[in-house]
């Protein structure tokens, strides 16, 4: 859990350090820029106010107070004398709002002005040719009062801090619910142990990544699972399987070492080869699971079948149909093994005779090894290829072959990217299946 309480602190501040830093730049040009452009408004506004005014007096003079222009409401005429000639009803009576005048051949004329009661911009623009003769027309518009007051950075400055505060909170909380799923799988996680791999982390029923990431760690702890079992019955079998050459192998020493006849010693040399057998099978499955990867080479697999069954002597006569040129790419050696396997199986199975097929098939180059011995039931297909299992309870394990012949063979193929399986039929029919090159 602390674990998980560090990524979520990190991730918070994060999170409101990444925009409270955009947030503040934000609020600092606001404050630095805000009044420049505000009063630069009124000022606009003003100007033309005082403009309209301009054109009010050319001709005739204004009776009564001067009527608000643009909104602007406070307004005056002063002659060149500086005397008040109109004024608006807000200004009726009062001295000029300001002494400046244009000057310097400028007919605008624009100043801020301050008081207790608040601040104004002014904007006098003048014209020469009136009924009152030369005079400078005035519009004043107040500033609103956050513009002339403190209070504007502070209010931004506060807002955004209550802002950052619901920030954290939210990304506190929003990051504290995605992380929930992922702390229950490391709880669940925790609980597994090597002695009991039977248990599985909870599957959150959102559907996202969380639940993706759940689902991902459960079917790995079932191939993992998988894996220990396969281990163990590999051990308890492997166990047995030397366990019964062994005792064979000692009570026939210990029979020979009384009697000394030659049959009890050729039967010892029989079992001490039979484990051999089983341990050099054993190594051999133990480089496959590590995935070792021997050199390859190319070669044919037609040529390379008629080397092994002039080699090898059998029980059966083994009968050939080679088609020439089905080339492969593998290690000789082991795809030699597969061949033996498969070719041991069936002169020990078969009733009188074996068939070796060797074909192309497109991409694909077809071994066939077949006998006409009882077959193989439908059900037993795949369990063939379960190491140490045996099929027929009448063959004996003294006699028979140590139960990794065709677990390896398909191991091997699967290595070359091909595949070993039993055909349908009533007789046994081993199909090896390769890439051609």
């Amino acid at each position: 859990m602390v674990h998980g309480r560090s990524i979520r602190a990190r991730m918070t501040i994060a999170t409101v350090g990444s925009f409270g830093v955009i947030l503040l730049a934000g609020v600092g040009m606001i404050s630095a820029t805000y009044p420049v452009r505000a009063r630069s408004d009124l000022v606009d506004q003003a100007d033309e106010a005082s403009r309209r005014v301009t054109t009010l007096v050319d001709r005739q003079r204004i009776a009564g107070p001067i009527p608000p222009q643009d909104g602007v409401g406070l307004l005056q005429v002063v002659d060149e004398r500086g005397i008040v000639v109109a004024a608006s009803t807000g200004l009726a009576g009062r001295p000029p709002l300001t002494r400046s005048r244009p000057s310097g051949g400028d007919s605008r004329v624009s100043e801020r002005l301050c008081s207790p009661a608040g601040c104004m911009m002014v904007v006098g623009t003048s014209n020469r040719a009136t009924v009152y003769g030369p005079i400078v027309a005035y519009a004043a518009v107040r500033e609103p009062f956050l513009l002339r007051s403190s209070f504007l950075p502070a209010i931004l400055f506060g807002s955004s801090a209550v802002l950052l505060a619901l920030m954290g909170w939210a990304a506190w909380y929003g990051v504290g619910r995605v992380l929930a799923p992922v702390e229950r799988i490391r709880r669940g996680l925790e609980r597994i142990s090597a002695e009991d791999l039977s248990g599985r982390v909870e599957v959150p029923p959102s559907g996202d990544e969380v639940a993706e990431l759940a689902t991902t760690v459960n079917d790995t702890l079932t191939r993992l699972e998988d894996a220990v079992e396969h281990q163990r019955r590999f051990v308890s079998d492997a166990s047995h399987e030397l366990r019964t050459p062994i005792t064979a192998l000692i009570v026939r020493l210990e029979a020979g070492m009384e009697e000394r006849t030659e049959a009890d010693w050729r039967a010892a040399l029989d079992d001490a080869q039979r484990l051999s057998d089983i341990v050099g099978d054993l190594l051999l499955m133990a480089r496959l699971d590590a995935g070792a990867e021997p050199p390859v080479e190319r070669f044919e697999l037609g040529r390379l079948v008629e080397d092994e069954v002039g080699r090898r002597p059998g029980r059966l006569p083994v009968t050939l149909d080679v088609e020439p040129g089905v080339c492969v790419r593998g290690t000789r050696l082991r795809l030699a093994r597969v061949l033996t396997n498969l070719l041991s199986n069936a002169d020990r199975y078969g009733d009188s005779m074996v068939r070796v097929t060797v074909r192309g098939d497109g991409d694909t180059a077809v071994l066939e090894v077949t006998d006409d011995g009882p077959g193989i039931p439908e059900e037993m297909r795949e369990r063939v290829f379960e190491r140490f299992t045996r099929l027929d309870r009448t063959r004996s394990r003294d006699t028979g072959g140590s139960g990794l012949g065709l677990p390896i063979a398909r191991n091997i193929a699967r290595a070359h990217g091909g595949d070993l399986k039993v055909a349908e039929g009533t007789a046994t029919r081993m199909i090896l299946c390769l890439p051609r090159e």
